[in-house]
């Protein structure tokens, strides 16, 4: 049974952990604190940057020899390989860490292991401790190892009765600025932000992140699918973020001589092939994407199972009329219907922010 202070400590380093949101990837968000043999905190650290020191290294360093018979708390088991920095297993071991405590074993087959390099070396190690607050902390990196894909977050915002534009395509602004504000930070903690061509074409997005210092633009993605959408001069084209614009396999190549970045997918019902996109942007480290395209793209996604996490911005205000957020989902009767588990509510300048999770029986 963990003690409240071990409690404490782990919850210290899962909101570490969260403080490196958009800037590990395609690592994981870890964050660790280290207590000394008396109990009391010694150090800490959190990853604060893909190819840098890891979380573990970080709080090491603070505590120094402090370190020697205390106890590592660690949001993610110890790594135990050696890549662009070497194996924090080893690290922790060579401190004089006595006992080890970490909330998810690494599901990552290339560093596994740490655990057991751990107890070979004498170290007590307990895992578990708060493994569902750090699991979520966690998500987009663990779904992209676990599934093989990015994480998927669809982003939209709607009148209460679901609509996000009025009958004649107006829809700026339905929701408020603190809600737009809010926007920017969820592309701050994604990798990548992408829309449809409806959007493009409707909206003209930048898709940068705006309002946020320090914050490590996402790649911008625009699904095009005939090439007609993202257009010579599209605010997507400036050199505010990378860009890759999505075509059919069979569009010419003529046709995107203007565009920075193409790849090339099959044609499936309504655009291209769902998962060959998200197995694009997996291969070249995607591990997170911000869906932000309109209701036919999020239709597209939610046909093909690939999204994680739902954020909806509901303003109030009623237009009775309009496009209504969601379009063909393939889903034909109510026993179809996708069930959410909603994690969290909150009141953004005058709108409710509902964030959920697709169900796990889903």
């Amino acid at each position: 049974m963990a003690t409240a202070a071990a409690a404490d400590a782990m919850r210290r380093a899962i909101r570490l952990a969260a403080r490196g949101l958009g800037s590990t990837s395609p690592n994981p968000v870890v964050g660790c604190v280290i207590t000394d043999a008396a109990g009391q905190i010694a150090g800490e650290g959190f990853h604060q940057r893909a190819g840098g020191p890891h979380a573990e290294v970080h709080a090491l360093r603070a505590a120094g020899d402090s370190a020697r018979g205390g106890t590592a708390y660690v949001t993610l088991e110890p790594c135990n390989h050696t890549g662009r920095t070497g194996p924090c297993a080893q690290a922790l071991v060579d401190a004089g860490i006595a006992r080890v405590v970490y909330a998810v074993a690494d599901p990552n087959p290339q560093a596994t292991g740490g655990a057991d390099t751990l107890r070979a070396a004498g170290v007590e190690v307990e895992s578990g401790l708060l493994e569902d607050e750090a699991d979520a902390g966690n998500i987009a990196w663990l779904t992209s190892v676990r599934l093989g894909r990015p994480y998927v977050l669809w982003k939209y915002a709607a009148t209460l009765d679901g609509r996000i534009a009025a009958a004649d395509g107006t829809s700026r602004w339905i929701s408020s600025p603190e809600s737009r504000a809010d926007v920017h930070r969820l592309r701050a903690e994604a990798d990548a932000v992408l829309v449809g061509s409806g959007t493009a074409r409707a909206d003209d997005p930048h898709l940068a992140v705006r309002g946020i210092d320090g914050a490590v633009q996402p790649l911008r993605v625009v699904v095009d699918t005939n090439a007609t959408a993202v257009k010579p001069g599209a605010r997507v084209l400036d050199r505010a973020a990378d860009t890759l614009v999505a075509v059919a396999d069979d569009i010419l190549i003529e046709e995107t001589s203007h565009l920075p970045e193409v790849v090339r997918l099959p044609r499936a019902a309504g655009g291209v092939d769902i998962a060959e996109l998200l197995g694009v942007l997996h291969r070249r480290g995607v591990r997170s994407v911000l869906l932000e395209g309109g209701p036919t793209l999020a239709g597209a996604f939610i046909a093909a199972g690939a999204v994680d996490t739902v954020v909806g911005y509901l303003a109030p205000v009623l237009l009775g009329a309009g496009p209504a957020a969601l379009a063909d989902a393939g889903i034909t009767t109510i026993a179809e219907a996708l069930r959410l588990d909603v994690t969290e509510t909150a009141r953004i300048g005058p709108d409710l922010r509902i964030t959920a999770t697709v169900s796990k029986g889903a």
